[in-house]
């Protein structure tokens, strides 16, 4: 079955959240971007979604082109447990988006 990749406006707000959940685990979708206004995040505020990769060499992917693009948030870095193994990026409208490794998020608990 073919997965058509989809983006989310307003990922930020209760609408975005709960299409974010739907599509976490969809057989059709899967969502390769989510995006928010400018005004949706402070500087100083941590909140951030969470997704689980497959595998740490995800996690380091990710963090690579992040780095690359001028995006990334956190460098990879592991944690005790249940955080596990993570890094995260700043999607284009500068929300934290954080992928993770061994935390019990979605399939990969």
């Amino acid at each position: 079955m073919k997965k058509y990749r989809v983006g989310i406006l307003g990922a930020t707000g209760m609408v975005g959240q709960r299409f974010i959940q739907l599509l976490e685990n969809h057989p059709q979708f899967e969502v390769t971007a989510v995006a928010a206004s400018d005004r949706s995040q402070g500087k100083d505020d941590m909140t951030h979604y969470g997704f689980a990769v497959p595998s740490r060499a995800d996690v380091d992917a990710i963090a690579e082109r992040g780095r690359r693009e001028g995006r990334l948030f956190w460098e990879p870095q592991e944690f005790p447990p249940p955080t596990g193994y993570l890094c995260a990026v700043k999607d284009p409208s500068g929300y934290i988006i954080e992928f993770s490794f061994g935390q019990p998020l979605g399939q990969n608990r």
